[in-house]
């Protein structure tokens, strides 16, 4: 298993579960501030069509491309199924936000092979670890 740090410095493209267009909300400032620092963001929203300037997807199954990490602004209750679907894509890693804590969802991703994080936010861990993937 990768540490946090690791999953974010190996990453270039991220796919964000869950990308909301409210910018009063986290789960529009942290991925906004992730693909300022140089990540790609790959929004998967059902109700949006374009946020950050990216083709925001239906879900994790529609990106028609390799993602390097799932990170998921969606209640822990939701946090299993989209496990599931990142398994599927063959993601790599998967991260729960903030206060986003799933038994369950932890157990699929080691079962899976994958690494998981959970409860922390990728802003803080970019920021604390100096991270950027400009050059």
């Amino acid at each position: 298993m990768r540490t946090p740090q690791q999953i974010l410095a190996d990453a270039a493209v991220i796919a964000v579960v869950g990308a909301s267009r409210d910018p009063s909300k986290p789960a529009h400032t942290v991925p906004l501030q992730m693909q300022r620092y140089g990540w790609r963001i790959v929004p998967v929203n059902p109700q949006a069509d374009e946020l950050f300037g990216e083709k925001v997807y239906r879900s994790l199954a529609e990106i028609p491309h390799p993602v390097d990490l799932v990170d998921v602004f969606r209640p822990a209750e939701d946090a299993v199924q989209v496990v599931r679907e990142a398994v599927a894509i063959g993601a790599p890693a998967v991260w729960l936000q903030l206060g986003i804590v799933s038994a369950e969802a932890r157990r699929i991703a080691e079962e899976a092979g994958i690494d998981y994080v959970e409860d922390r936010c990728l802003a803080v861990e970019r920021a604390a670890g100096g991270l950027s993937r400009r050059g």
